[in-house]
């Protein structure tokens, strides 16, 4: 057995020179020295010695074993380093090859306007909130005073979810119930974020981005509201940009009305953005209605406040000049480069 063992392990040192790569190293390792190798079987064949014989029988055999070991080993170091050398040949880099420019990305346009108007508001001391897109239509609608006859409710104007009771929001006024639940006043909050309307053209998406901002206390007036708004948007705009206000009707405000801004496609001469106007409605506004108040536990007798929503997309074309509101969403790298 002795001499299995002593031929065994001059075949392994001769086909140990003739292995080439890794692969072939470990295949011939596992033939060997494995659960199943060579050279376990012949140890197994131990218990077949005699008693007097197997001292000297394992002292060989661990020789042997302790020879091979170190040899795979060897051999094992060495294909590693010819495999290293080949692959920095093969990836040799040409240094004197000019450098390829790093792409560096910058924020949307819209970002930048979410950004912009978080800054402007929290300095004013308004609270930023978030809320749930998929809301339910007591947020949506019915808190808000707004009819069931409504047009706004209409399954061509909303995307409904589940039947009469959830909605993908249609604006981010629902914030304003959810905030003034858990508060008492005196207090002024903000929520950004996205809402849905089955539109689509040149100044509506299906998906667009609101703030909508609540401000509500003992002595908060219409001149207050309007003071703020009209600060808000010079300091997005610039001082230079005129504004109006016009009467209008939001079940969820009376008063109310409508804020635009000069048109900065064509700076008041009319064009298709403007619809031939010179003007773009930004938001719509006005003081809170007592029976909005009334539902969330407010007493309008003493308190009043205001109220106002924005459209970001519509803020974002104004600032940047931009006349088409679909390029927002449509990930064209012409137009993402322009900021």
């Amino acid at each position: 057995m002795l001499d299995k063992l002593a031929h065994l392990k001059e075949e392994v040192l001769a086909k140990l020179k003739e292995v080439e790569n890794l692969e072939e190293l470990n295949d011939l390792r596992v033939k060997i020295l494995g659960k199943k190798g060579e050279f376990t079987a012949i140890m197994k064949g131990m218990a077949d010695i005699a008693a007097e014989k197997r001292a000297e029988f394992g002292k060989v055999t661990n020789e042997i074993k302790n020879v091979l070991q170190n040899r795979f080993d060897e051999v094992n170091t060495d294909l590693k380093e010819i495999a290293k050398q080949q692959r920095l040949k093969n990836e040799t880099i040409d240094v004197t090859l000019p450098g390829r420019k790093a792409n560096v990305g910058s924020l949307h346009p819209l970002t930048k306007t979410v950004m912009e108007i978080k800054d402007i508001v929290s300095t004013m001391g308004f609270d930023i909130v978030d809320g749930p897109e998929v809301e339910y239509v007591k947020y949506n609608f019915d808190a808000l005073n707004i009819p069931k006859t409504h047009p706004s409710r209409e399954i061509s104007d909303t995307f409904y979810i589940e039947e009469e009771n959830v909605v993908l929001r249609t604006q981010t006024s629902g914030m304003q119930i959810r905030y003034m639940e858990d508060r008492k006043p005196p207090f002024r909050m903000i929520s950004i974020g996205k809402v849905y309307r089955p539109d689509y053209d040149v100044s509506h998406t299906p998906m667009f981005h609101q703030m909508e901002g609540l401000m509500v206390g003992e002595d908060v007036s219409f001149a207050n509201f309007k003071a703020i708004l009209e600060n808000i948007v010079k300091k997005i705009f610039g001082e230079d940009r005129k504004v109006r206000f016009r009467p209008h009707f939001f079940p969820f405000t009376e008063p109310s009305a409508e804020m635009d801004v000069e048109c900065g496609v064509c700076k008041g001469e009319g064009c298709r953005v403007c619809k031939g106007t010179g003007w773009l409605e930004i938001l719509g506004s006005g003081m809170v209605n007592p029976k909005v108040l009334e539902g969330v536990g407010i007493d309008p007798k003493k308190y009043q406040g205001f109220a106002f929503g924005l459209g970001l997309e519509r803020i974002t074309m104004l600032k940047y000049g931009i006349d088409d509101l679909r390029a927002f969403f449509e990930n064209d790298e012409r137009f993402l480069n322009q900021f």
